[in-house]
């Protein structure tokens, strides 16, 4: 596993272990936790926290090689996935079996990791998947392109269309109340 794979592996076992007793908690939401993750990381910390590549989805950004590391981590025993209705739809939740790696991230990349958590706790996946699809680069994006890390740090005056420059408003008052969490 390269050390991107073994940072996102680690990074979804601290978010499935931390997110354990939130109901709404499966595969949409650790997703979206995870591009929130590395992007605000990207932001606010100057460098994303796994490296890992995220393409554009129809529903939203993910990490290129999820399927691949969720699959490794599987065979390792070290995750499983538990299928359950959960209004009406299936909900996959990943269940870590055992306790993160932290020494792959720094203090203040938990800290983002868990103001993140927090603020989205109890949020369905529905939520969660409208937030990311806020960030602009997620919708101009083709379908399968990778999203640039770059445009973390567009802010309100970067020249781009009206639309885009709303949506760079909502993820950066979105990023703001994380940031002010962090000082309380």
């Amino acid at each position: 596993m390269s050390t991107v794979d073994q940072k996102l592996a680690e990074l979804i076992l601290y978010v499935a272990s931390a997110c354990e007793g939130d109901e709404s908690f499966g595969s949409t939401k650790l997703n979206k936790i995870l591009f929130l993750c590395d992007f605000l990381a990207y932001r606010k910390l100057g460098a994303p926290i796994t490296g890992a590549e995220y393409h554009a989805l129809p529903h939203g950004p993910a990490p290129r090689r999820l399927l691949q590391v969720l699959s490794a981590l599987e065979q390792s025993g070290a995750m499983k996935i538990r299928s359950q209705k959960r209004f009406g739809y299936e909900q996959k939740r990943p269940l870590a079996l055992r306790e993160p790696d932290l020494s792959h991230f720094t203090a203040d990349q938990i800290v983002l990791v868990n103001h993140i958590i927090r603020g989205l706790w109890g949020r369905s996946a529905t939520e969660v998947s409208e937030l990311s699809h806020r960030f602009w680069g997620w919708q101009l994006a083709e379908e399968k392109e990778v999203i640039p890390y770059g445009l973390a740090l567009l802010a309100e005056d970067a020249e781009l269309s009206e639309r885009g420059k709303k949506l760079a408003d909502e993820l950066a008052e979105y990023a703001a109340k994380l940031t002010a969490t962090d000082a309380s």
